[in-house]
């Protein structure tokens, strides 16, 4: 028997409206009932219905607006990989629980391989950049190495599934 999937897990069957709603939404949030309704040619009503059942089910977790991190004066964006002294669920849970409370960590990824976490981190400036993993990264208990790679252009940036 083959293992089931997140939406057989959660009991949600998705259509092709429910796709093409998920399209629009994920392309512009700021969508109107109305407007998703005339483009895939169904009532506002269903409409609203899907939308709602597609949060309350949450194969729609959150609306957000994508900021210009440039405009913010967020020009540094560095990837760290960050491998921990213990590998325990403790520690694990600590460090989590660090990397939480960064606002300069806009991602965070328990990874594979040689590196068991790999951060997502933007700063003003090199300096502010080194000031943070002085303060307060290097600061987290339990880690026993990390590297950082500084990005240099961004060529593909989405978050997009669909």
């Amino acid at each position: 028997m083959a293992p089931q999937t997140e939406q057989e897990k959660a009991g949600i069957q998705l259509d092709e409206k429910d796709y093409e709603i998920l399209r629009l939404v994920e392309r512009n949030a700021k969508l109107t009932v109305r407007e998703i309704a005339v483009k895939i040619n169904l009532s506002p009503t269903p409409t609203h219905e899907r939308i709602k059942r597609l949060e309350k089910t949450g194969v729609i977790k959150s609306y957000t607006a994508i900021l210009d991190k440039r405009m913010l004066n967020k020009r540094i964006m560095v990837i760290c990989m960050v491998t921990l002294r213990e590998h325990s669920r403790k520690a694990g849970a600590d460090f989590i629980n660090a990397v939480l409370e960064f606002d300069e960590v806009i991602e965070c990824y328990n990874i594979s391989g040689d590196f068991d976490f790999m951060l997502k981190i933007v700063s003003e400036s090199m300096d502010s950049y080194h000031s943070f993993f002085v303060n307060k990264l290097s600061e987290v208990k339990g880690i026993g190495h990390s590297k950082s790679t500084f990005v240099m252009d961004i060529i593909k940036e989405t978050n997009h599934l669909l």
